[in-house]
């Protein structure tokens, strides 16, 4: 399986938020987001574990139990199972978000 970026469109993920949805197969899912600057990606918890990759920009990655962490361009964070999570937006930002299993909940709407 392959998918080209450009063919892909973006859906809203949120309020100053996009995403795409890469590739994935039932046990992993790569998805795209972009943020504009000053938006809140909402805090939150789901059942699969969650990796997240800066492509660009910068953020603040809060999770519950953690002090937040002001992450850039190249950092990583891992989430675990049903933990609640959320992110600050501090300027545009283009984030590689990678599930397992899969988020059924972005196919079937």
């Amino acid at each position: 399986m392959y998918v080209e970026n450009k063919t892909i469109s973006h859906e809203p993920a949120g309020e100053g938020a996009v995403r795409k949805i890469l590739a994935y197969s039932p046990n992993l899912m790569t998805v795209e987001l972009q943020f504009e600057k000053g938006a809140i990606g909402a805090k939150h918890s789901h059942p699969h574990e969650q990796i997240g990759y800066i492509v660009s920009g910068s953020l603040i990655y809060q999770e519950e139990g953690q002090e937040d962490k002001v992450l850039t361009t190249g950092d990583t964070y891992y989430v675990a199972p049903n933990v609640v999570h959320g992110v600050k937006v501090l300027e545009d930002t283009k984030l590689l978000d990678i599930f397992t299993p899969m988020r059924e909940d972005f196919i079937h709407k």
